[in-house]
């Protein structure tokens, strides 16, 4: 994932199309002067549609494309024809995109599966011709259904990475390290804080060709849940985590404390984050001696498994493995 291209909200306003007017027409020939009406039909107007695309990783193509606009139908002519249904108009978006109305923030729709296909906006459907309300009472009937007009709207999306490993933790705690080398992911990786600005994405290969994603979230800090540091623009990725790991530096001044922070800004932001599975990992582990990590074990939450990694010298990287791996199945 390269970092200008990744563009996780875009908002844009669409519109489908109107419905085309029903004909209201008689027929008129040399041998039937006063012929029946045979007005057709409108056409319906355009579609707006999202369909899912696992190619895709991106809104990048959305973000100036600000007004989208599907065809009106065409209107009903002579001779009972009805009018063209006017095309649809289809947008490929990556999985976990999420639709919201701009004035009201309520979701619209979801998009979570390769192929599924849901309609934005529906386009106006064509108004009947004079011809469909004749009756043995009425036989002219001098009128005919204007179509049934478009829907339009403000729309917010938002895209959710869909993976089955969010990483957790504060800023430098060693998550991207952490992704690089468990995947062929190469995230930008440096000693200063914030050097993740976008979500990356890793396939980890595990044993007898299975694999599962990982994710390296941008890292979280007090007060994130309010929007303080990088604020929720990246908490709602974590949402679509299959599970959570907790990243956190051997080299923190309080292991716990930073824990604890960590699981109050998920459960301000959204309190069903919790009820994920999760696993506990302290990184840069190969700084602490036996003495450390037994007492570091001691001070540990009880409920969540942990384990005592480093990046740098693969210390129990397959062994984290073998957990993740666990925990997901």
């Amino acid at each position: 994932m390269s970092n200008p291209n990744f563009i996780d909200y875009v908002k844009i306003f669409c519109r489908s199309g109107n419905g085309g007017p029903g004909s209201m027409h008689f027929r008129r020939e040399k041998a039937a002067e006063f012929g029946g009406p045979d007005g057709g039909d409108g056409g319906r107007g355009g579609h707006i549609i999202l369909r899912g695309n696992k190619q895709m990783w991106t809104l990048l193509h959305l973000k100036y494309r600000k007004h989208i606009h599907a065809k009106d139908g065409q209107g009903g002519m002579a001779a009972r024809m009805h009018g063209a249904d006017a095309d649809d108009i289809y947008l490929d978006v990556p999985l976990g995109t999420v639709v919201k109305n701009a004035e009201t923030l309520e979701t619209i729709l979801e998009i979570t599966e390769h192929g599924q296909e849901s309609i934005l906006m529906k386009g106006g459907k064509g108004g009947h011709g004079n011809d469909y309300f004749k009756t043995s009472t009425n036989q002219a009937p001098r009128y005919a259904q204007p179509g049934i007009p478009c829907q339009e709207a403000w729309v917010i999306m938002e895209l959710k990475v869909l993976a089955d490993v969010g990483l957790v933790g504060f800023p430098n705690a060693g998550k991207s390290t952490l992704l690089s080398v468990v995947s062929a992911a190469k995230p930008e990786i440096a000693d200063y804080p914030f050097t993740t600005l976008v979500p990356n994405l890793g396939v980890v290969s595990y044993r007898n060709g299975l694999s599962f994603v990982m994710a390296d979230i941008p890292g979280i800090i007090e007060g994130a849940a309010e929007g303080k540091g990088l604020g929720v623009r990246f908490l709602r990725h974590i949402e679509r985590n299959s599970m959570l790991l907790f990243l956190i530096a051997a080299d923190s001044k309080d292991i716990v404390k930073e824990y604890k922070i960590l699981e109050k800004e998920l459960k301000k932001y959204n309190p069903e984050l919790l009820r994920k599975q999760r696993i506990l990992a302290i990184s840069k582990s190969d700084m602490l001696d036996d003495e450390l990590v037994a007492e570091i074990k001691q001070t540990l939450p009880k409920k969540v498994p942990h384990i005592f990694i480093s990046s740098i010298t693969n210390q129990n990287i397959d062994a984290l493995k073998d957990m993740i791996w666990k925990e997901l199945n």
